[in-house]
């Protein structure tokens, strides 16, 4: 174990005993919802992970410490910094150690933390990638790199719909993550359960997914797994209702100089407001659907191991 990790209780007897653990991210509580609900959703993802047989494990970084299992008035306190919280990634992570900092961790630096920690299932809402107009601004989020490095299943619903889908998954295909349908042949955009694009593989059992996991990392192939499980579809946007949404907050972005990890935030800021809440729904919904799936395959996981 790192020696700058602290387990919370729970997760160290889990880990001790080989028992499933998923990891939780803490920036879709900071910056993904607004207060109370990003505090709600996160409680309501860490339930649906016991739920379904394993330890919930939200990460961040605390006081110049990696966190692995927050409690609730650690939660709360990123809940109510809200944007006033650093975001952090891998990048970030040796400054705000160094400096004692606080932050909450995106999912590049969630799968650092989880990986040093032990953990290998992840559940989060929705991936970074490359982002729109990436051949002009070279935005590319630090996320698929973590993807092609670290050994960490993400459970996601596909990419943010605000990214070039295409070619974030061009990059994942170059640099050999496998991405896999749970119960789809079709890769989903966040708020939608088809952006259009094709999955690697359709699982339909978490153990299946569970199984790939152990044989990629039997053959010491680098890098982590996207496990793309589609938003439940009775909180399913529209399309095209998405994308007007999307295009016009893209503009906005580009009219008001947003850059660098600020635009994820602010994209998503703008696409609630145009979508009067609805979107924020979805995102919550998308979260629990995800939490749930990935205690399954962190359940099949740990009994593959124990064999």
């Amino acid at each position: 174990m790192n020696a700058c990790v602290d387990l919370g209780d729970e997760v160290a007897d889990a880990l001790r005993e080989r028992r499933p653990v998923v990891a939780l991210e803490s920036t879709i509580i900071a910056h993904g919802m607004p207060w109370p609900r990003n505090v709600e959703t996160a409680l309501a993802a860490e339930a649906a992970v016991r739920e379904g047989g394993a330890v919930p494990a939200t990460v961040a970084i605390l006081d110049g410490r990696l966190a692995v299992g927050l409690g609730i008035d650690a939660i709360e306190r990123i809940g109510r910094g809200g944007r006033d919280i650093a975001k952090i990634s891998r990048r970030d992570l040796p400054i705000v150690v160094a400096r004692g900092g606080t932050g909450a961790t995106t999912v590049a630096g969630t799968m650092i933390v989880a990986a040093l920690a032990g953990i290998r299932v992840f559940a989060t809402g929705g991936i970074g990638g490359v982002h729109r107009g990436a051949a002009a601004t070279f935005d590319i989020s630090a996320d698929l790199q973590e993807l092609a490095h670290t050994p960490v299943a993400v459970v996601c619903a596909g990419a943010k719909s605000v990214l070039d889908l295409g070619l974030t998954l061009e990059y994942l295909e170059t640099h050999g993550v496998p991405v896999i349908g749970y119960r789809t042949e079709r890769f989903p955009a966040f708020f939608s359960r088809d952006s259009g694009f094709g999955v690697d593989a359709q699982l339909d059992d978490p153990r299946e997914i569970a199984e790939v996991m152990k044989a990629k990392w039997d053959l010491n192939l680098e890098g982590g797994l996207v496990v793309a499980n589609p938003i439940p579809e009775a909180h399913e946007l529209p399309r095209e209702r998405i994308e007007h949404a999307i295009a016009q907050a893209v503009q906005e972005a580009r009219d008001e100089g947003v850059t660098g990890k600020a635009v994820t935030p602010f994209l998503l800021a703008r696409i609630e407001a145009s979508t009067h809440g609805d979107s924020l729904d979805a995102n919550a919904a998308l979260v629990l659907s995800n939490a749930a799936l990935a205690a399954g395959v962190a359940v099949a996981y740990a009994a593959l191991r124990g064999r």
